[in-house]
């Protein structure tokens, strides 16, 4: 473990940063969750998870892959995905190569509602993002968080 008497303190720039960017990834699920909620009554998570299974080979992802492409816990995704399972969105299913590891497949009903939130979900990230960003360079903002959190 480092010494925090030979580590150099964060400068007054660096610090701001970190200050915000932990202000922005609380605040964006928090607003992004609310709208979605309020007008598609399906929360930001679901949303997610079905647009991750939409994005994936044969609409379907290992539960781990999918709880990992979300930033969630296994159990979390669990949940997660027994909601959308309680709503015929997602289908669970034994992985057919590990008989350990289970598949969220989504379903033709999932399909559909994923298209049904989707103008919602814009919305809600252009008013909460991109309307802010005016005269930004999203394209190198972009670069700059992958180096933090690499696809």
């Amino acid at each position: 473990m480092a010494d925090a008497t030979t580590i150099k303190p964060l400068n007054l720039d660096e610090e701001a940063f970190l200050r915000a960017l932990g202000r922005v990834m609380a605040y964006l699920p928090r607003v992004v969750d609310a709208d979605m909620v309020a007008e598609q009554d399906i929360t930001g998570i679901e949303y997610t998870v079905l647009m991750h299974l939409s994005e994936a080979p044969h609409n379907q992802l290992r539960m781990s892959d999918l709880a990992n492409a979300c930033g969630l816990s296994l159990s979390g995704m669990t949940r997660v995905v027994k909601r959308l399972e309680e709503q015929s969105l997602v289908l669970r299913e034994k992985c057919p190569d590990d008989g350990r590891a289970w598949l969220a497949v989504l379903t033709s009903a999932g399909w559909t509602r994923l298209k049904q939130a989707w103008p919602t979900n814009l919305a809600s990230v252009r008013r909460h993002i991109f309307s802010r960003l005016e005269g930004c360079d999203v394209a190198a903002a972009a670069r700059v968080l992958e180096r933090i959190a690499p696809v």
